[in-house]
């Protein structure tokens, strides 16, 4: 279950992505042709950007309620499991922060 919701959020990345690309090539195309084109094309290649731009926002606002709602259930996991295991939790976090110390120490 938690592999296809790492696969839906994958995939709403890349259309987020793929959306932003279209709009940049868009708006490329939209600068090109107001040298170029008269006030109607210059209409009709506005209302395709501000159609794309609606698309992307929309897209946009869908990733942010997933990523949300998946920083939500890590969260909620992670004060699951140091609830139930207290020790080991410790442990974990003593062992990355002489980790950490130590790399910090090595590079001055």
């Amino acid at each position: 279950m938690e592999h296809a919701k790492l696969d839906e959020f994958n995939r709403s990345k890349g259309k987020v992505a793929e959306d932003l690309k279209n709009i940049v090539n868009d708006t490329d195309n939209l600068l090109h042709a107001t040298a170029e084109v008269s006030s109607q094309g210059l209409k009709n290649a506005r209302e395709k950007l501000t159609e794309k731009l609606t698309t992307v926002k929309s897209s946009l606002i869908d990733a942010e309620k997933k990523i949300v709602q998946k920083s939500k259930q890590s969260v909620a996991a992670t004060d699951k499991y140091v609830k139930t295991n207290p020790w080991t939790a410790l442990s974990i976090a003593a062992g990355l922060s002489l980790l950490v110390g130590f790399f910090v120490a090595k590079r001055r």
